[in-house]
């Protein structure tokens, strides 16, 4: 595998200091405390609708104070959960411990899972605004690692902002960009956010073993 060059490891570096640099400054604008809509409507189904998701192995990318780790333990799912910020799973932590919730957390870059304890298969991946702000060299393996760990039809629910949404160069995520990365997978729903800047919720399914 090809080593990041001096910029590429320039980006991976000032990703990693602006979240530190959010949690220490206090809650982030990503981490609400409150699970969202979508990923509830996912598990517990729609309306009279019985279409919710049995509940399986999860693996959350990006999981902040565990908020939506708890969520998913709390409804039957076997959770495991990623951070690259230790504040952030000091906090995921002592949340999944209140909530006597069985979550397994892990102190690491989800770029980069094969070097974490996370051998799957999965049967859901949920990503909050992790993805949308990998650097582009990154992203590859990332849908890579997914890939490997992917029970045949597993779901991705991924929450991203578009590009030029932040002022550096590299953030954001388009439909054509997830379509052209995650080989062997389907997308299939793309809804648009209800924040005042351009956000989606993109579905994807992987394909059979």
């Amino acid at each position: 595998m090809d080593k990041p060059n001096e910029t590429e490891r320039d980006q991976e570096e000032a990703v990693r200091r602006a979240l530190e640099r959010y949690y220490r400054a206090g809650k982030p604008p990503w981490d609400t405390g409150v699970t969202p809509p979508e990923l509830v409507a996912l598990i517990e189904g729609h309306g009279e609708r019985r279409d919710a998701l049995p509940p399986g192995r999860a693996l959350e990318l990006g999981c902040g104070t565990g908020t939506n780790a708890v969520y998913l333990a709390r409804h039957g799912w076997e959770v495991v959960a990623v951070d690259l910020v230790d504040r952030a799973i000091e906090q995921a932590r002592e949340k999944a411990a209140a909530a006597g919730a069985a979550v397994r957390l892990l102190h690491g870059d989800a770029t980069r899972l094969d070097e974490l304890d996370a051998p799957g298969p999965y049967d859901l991946f949920f990503d909050l605004s992790c993805y949308c702000g990998i650097p582009p060299h990154r992203r590859d393996a990332y849908a890579a690692g997914l890939t490997r760990r992917a029970a045949p039809g597993a779901r991705l629910l991924m929450f991203g902002y578009g590009p030029g949404t932040l002022d550096d160069k590299f953030s954001g995520v388009t439909a054509d960009e997830l379509r052209a990365r995650f080989a062997g997978w389907e997308l299939v729903d793309v809804t648009p956010g209800t924040n005042p800047f351009p956000t989606f919720w993109f579905t994807l399914r992987a394909g059979a073993a």
